[in-house]
């Protein structure tokens, strides 16, 4: 489809939030099941030695671009379901051979920073990620480990390189699937686009921190009221699992925003309350 390339005002970052968390509205049962599918799955191939914390950052840009699917299909009163994952990488030859060349580069890049970020922290960053995934258990360790200086390095290098990739990548699946791009112009378009509109870029951002940080601050307050401030926590999975999804669905706005004619364009979601 021919793609028009368009620069965003910063006010439309907050938007892109707010329109996804009205999509996610639609269908949050789907939607929620959707993530949950994909996380499940990617708890699966994590299992495998070596390659499977590989296999999972590969698998990120098809995650993104299948929620995009399925929130254009939602747009468009259509049908969310797991298989819509894997829907872009059917059909066209070409544009299978580009998505998964930018799933294969793209989780070479991230281990590259990975191993750097361990590398600096003296390989306590492996460990540092070890703990977190215990939990609440491992808090103890996790605030020792964090007062490392290796750490925080690591943390903040990990962080400012993450940001750097994801410029990149984006755009770059919807592009090489709705715009029949090629990896490398994908990636161009893409790093253009996010460069032409970051003033909405980075209120978006900036946007999704106050968001979770008022999640965070509003549960910590009910629960303790109720006077259980332990149960705060129990909040964090549904949470998670739903900010995710909804993430995930305001990448779709983002793109439809920045490039015209790109997905199929469906009536505004302002609409819907006269529906």
């Amino acid at each position: 489809m021919p793609l028009l390339l368009k620069p965003v005002p910063a006010s439309r970052g907050p938007r892109w939030i707010g329109d996804a968390f009205r999509l996610f509205a639609r269908k949050p049962l789907a939607f929620t099941a959707l993530f949950a599918v994909f996380f499940f799955a990617a708890m699966v191939v994590s299992l495998v030695p070596l390659l499977g914390g590989l296999a999972q950052m590969m698998a990120l840009p098809l995650l993104s671009l299948g929620f995009m699917v399925a929130g254009q299909s939602a747009l468009l009163n259509g049908p969310v379901h797991p298989r819509q994952f894997i829907e872009p990488l059917m059909g066209d030859p070409l544009k299978r051979r580009a998505l998964l060349t930018l799933c294969i580069v793209y989780g070479l890049l991230a281990l590259c920073i990975l191993m750097l970020a361990d590398a600096v922290s003296n390989s306590a960053w492996s460990r540092f990620q070890q703990l977190l995934s215990q939990g609440e258990a491992a808090q103890p360790q996790i605030d020792a480990l964090m007062a490392e200086p290796g750490v925080t390095t690591a943390l903040f290098l990990g962080l400012g390189l993450g940001a750097l990739v994801s410029v990149p990548f984006w755009h770059a699946p919807a592009l090489v699937h709705w715009g029949g791009q090629g990896v490398q112009q994908a990636l161009f378009s893409s790093t253009v686009a996010v460069w032409r509109s970051k003033g909405a870029f980075i209120a978006f951002m900036l946007a999704w921190v106050g968001v979770v940080m008022l999640f965070g601050l509003l549960a910590a307050l009910v629960f303790a009221l109720l006077g259980l401030p332990q149960l705060a926590g129990v909040l964090a999975v549904p949470g998670g699992l739903v900010f995710s999804a909804v993430f995930y669905l305001s990448v779709l706005f983002t793109f439809n925003d920045s490039f015209g004619g790109g997905a199929p364009q469906p009536p505004p979601l302002e609409a819907d309350g006269q529906a």
